[in-house]
């Protein structure tokens, strides 16, 4: 890889791995998690089956599995793109680490402990802890390149005069976000989006029965508690509420970080991309209460996050020490 490859290669890799994230949501929202039972292949295969005569063959191998290669192959689609996105962060690495840069060193201890959560996530069967984790991790890859691909671009981005100030908002912005969408993967991977129905209020209650130990307890599986029965309601509802708690203080916080960014010279369209795409995804949150989480609006919803992410990302890259300033 020619050293001046690296930037535009970057750039594939950050855009490859925000598709991996979505297409990813797009897996978990459309119960295709478990489309292969096995991995890194699908039913011992490199591929998912094809045809009549490949499913009968598959479903001989594991019996007592339905067969549904629809899933299986969306399954596989993620596992493709994430492998090719993996191929390019190593590559990415050898390339990077003889400048001595902590990012690639970072992404490539990243990249392979994300590749362990997508084989947990199969043999734990979608413990959410683990579904949780395999989302951040993409999500922390996706915000390594971004930074990544700034510090590469050869741009002499000009001091943000009076900026210095705002260096520990905008920081505390990102942890925030990231906050943030820790608590919406809790939600998604628990399937307790719509645990306070269609409503802006909580099934017609502002404060309802909630269980937030239930709800935050992480060393259990999909739909059951640690002793293992199943997780209530008031569990699922605590983990819904405390997403839309979240969501509020988020919108509030980011609000008031981008008006001050804003009016800073050098910041300013960070600081209006960061408001339009915070009242994006607070529309699309409510919209996916009203319309029972319609996957197209979902998926969006994930999506959206990512690009509020490395918003994020860019603007704490903007504010960050110059050395001798």
């Amino acid at each position: 890889m020619a050293q001046t490859m690296l930037p535009r290669v970057v750039v594939v890799a950050a855009v490859l791995a925000w598709c991996v994230v979505a297409l990813g949501a797009y897996v978990r929202l459309s119960d295709a998690g478990l489309g292969c039972p096995d991995w890194p292949g699908c039913y011992g295969r490199l591929a998912a089956p094809v045809g009549a005569a490949q499913e009968r063959a598959v479903a001989e191998r594991f019996p007592g599995r339905p067969v549904e290669a629809g899933k299986a192959w969306k399954e596989m689609a993620h596992r493709y793109l994430a492998g090719t996105l993996g191929l390019l962060v190593l590559g990415i690495f050898f390339r990077a680490r003889r400048r001595g840069a902590v990012v690639p060193v970072a992404l490539a201890g990243l990249i392979l402990f994300q590749a362990l959560l997508g084989m947990w996530t199969v043999t734990e069967r979608l413990k959410p802890v683990v579904v949780t984790a395999h989302l951040m991790g993409g999500m922390a890859t996706l915000a390594l390149l971004a930074w990544l691909g700034l510090s590469l671009s050869g741009r002499a981005f000009p001091v943000v005069q009076g900026g210095r100030n705002l260096r520990a908002w905008a920081a505390l912005g990102i942890a925030v976000v990231a906050a943030q969408i820790a608590l919406g993967g809790w939600t998604s991977s628990n399937y307790a989006g719509l645990a306070c129905g269609q409503t802006l209020s909580c099934r017609g209650e502002w404060w309802p029965a909630m269980d937030f130990v239930g709800a935050l307890e992480l060393d259990r599986g999909l739909g059951m508690t640690a002793a293992g029965g199943y997780l209530s309601l008031a569990a699922l509802t605590a983990i819904q509420w405390l997403h839309r708690l979240g969501a509020l203080v988020t919108l509030s916080y980011l609000l008031w970080l981008a008006g001050l960014a804003a009016r800073v010279d050098g910041l300013r369209p960070l600081g209006l991309a960061v408001a339009a795409l915070v009242l994006l995804q607070a529309a699309l949150g409510v919209a996916n209460v009203w319309l029972a989480l319609p996957l197209p609006l979902a998926v969006a919803h994930n999506a959206v996050a990512a690009l509020l992410l490395v918003v994020m990302v860019a603007l704490n890259f903007r504010l960050r020490p110059v050395e001798g300033k």
